[in-house]
């Protein structure tokens, strides 16, 4: 394992596309950098993810304008993560009304929102484009608990709900009734690794449930293409299930058996590398997943707080003789 971070040396530009998926949603991916989605309503847009930089934000922006010259007035944050909230200022200018996020998000930021943004850029410097434009920690200005609803139309109800923990404590998702489209952040994704340094593993197979029970026809998860087609999305919820059920239960057993961290993520590896060691972000992730789900294994169920210098004693730390 190289001494600096695997993302450090990720340099290559990823390719967006920005795909429209039903009448009134669309999806903006990244060849598994972070996803954002778009609902174009009546009278004003929503979008689910701000990206990581009001520079980046223009991007995505300037496709929107391609397709339509309304508001873009709600921001909903699908959780708690630099890379997904901070450049929400950058919408300022396009007519931003609302910036919408569950409670439990709320209590992320208060609690951890400053050491995630240094952790996440030194992390994965790329993906923050133009860090300097970001003017501080992005705060919600309107929070609900578990479920809230937007009309943006005359038939376009958009729900925005937490149902379940599972990739942080305060995970939201969009949902679009009556087209059956489904905004899930990451607590699904495809063709990529989850993060899970503030997940709530145990919970996160129930929260997967409760998506599936919506019977969403497509789904855009936090990275990776969209999911078109039932069966798609089927098989994006069971990888998941998968990525997160095998990392808890080699973290589970690494703890029975007493092992260390180092031995932990060896054991770990045993079983993930032949399932997940291919997909986008496997190597920059699987350390933090490994800390997070021993912690969780021993009994540390609140996840501890990433910081730029704990970031880099776990990463050394997993490079010692």
């Amino acid at each position: 394992m190289s001494k600096q971070f695997a993302s450090v040396a990720d340099l290559e530009v990823k390719k967006t596309t920005f795909e429209q998926l039903s009448a009134h949603c669309w999806a903006y991916t990244a060849e598994g950098d972070p996803n954002t989605g778009v609902v174009i309503g009546e009278d004003a847009v929503l979008i689910c993810d701000a990206l990581a930089t009001p520079v980046m934000a223009q991007n995505l922006i300037a496709e929107i304008r391609k397709v339509t010259d309304k508001p873009i007035k709600y921001v909903v944050l699908s959780h708690y993560h630099a890379v997904r909230v901070l450049g929400a200022s950058g919408y300022k200018t396009e007519g931003m009304q609302e910036i919408i996020a569950s409670q439990g998000t709320l209590e992320m930021i208060v609690e951890r929102g400053q050491q995630d943004m240094m952790s996440e850029y030194e992390r994965f410097p790329r993906l923050f484009q133009n860090f300097e434009s970001i003017p501080g920690l992005t705060w919600p200005t309107l929070v609900f608990k578990d479920e809230m609803a937007l009309r943006m139309g005359k038939d376009l109800e958009v729900k925005i709900m937490h149902v379940g923990p599972g990739h942080t404590r305060g995970d939201t998702i969009v949902w679009i009734p009556s087209e059956k489209v489904l905004f899930s952040g990451d607590l699904v994704e495809a063709d990529a690794a989850c993060y899970t340094g503030d997940a709530q593993l145990e919970e996160w197979p129930a929260t997967l449930d409760a998506l599936a029970a919506f019977g969403a026809e497509m789904l855009v998860p936090g990275r990776g293409p969209a999911l078109v087609g039932p069966q798609r999305v089927a098989e994006g919820l069971a990888y998941t299930r998968d990525f997160v059920s095998t990392l808890l239960n080699s973290a589970k057993e690494a703890v029975a058996r007493n092992m260390n961290l180092k031995q932990a993520m060896a054991h770990a590896r045993q079983a993930m590398d032949p399932k997940f060691g291919q997909v986008f972000i496997y190597e920059h992730c699987l350390p933090f997943d490994v800390t997070r789900a021993v912690d969780e294994a021993s009994g540390i169920k609140h996840p501890r707080i990433w910081t730029a210098e704990r970031d880099k004693e776990m990463w050394h730390g997993l490079q010692a003789n």
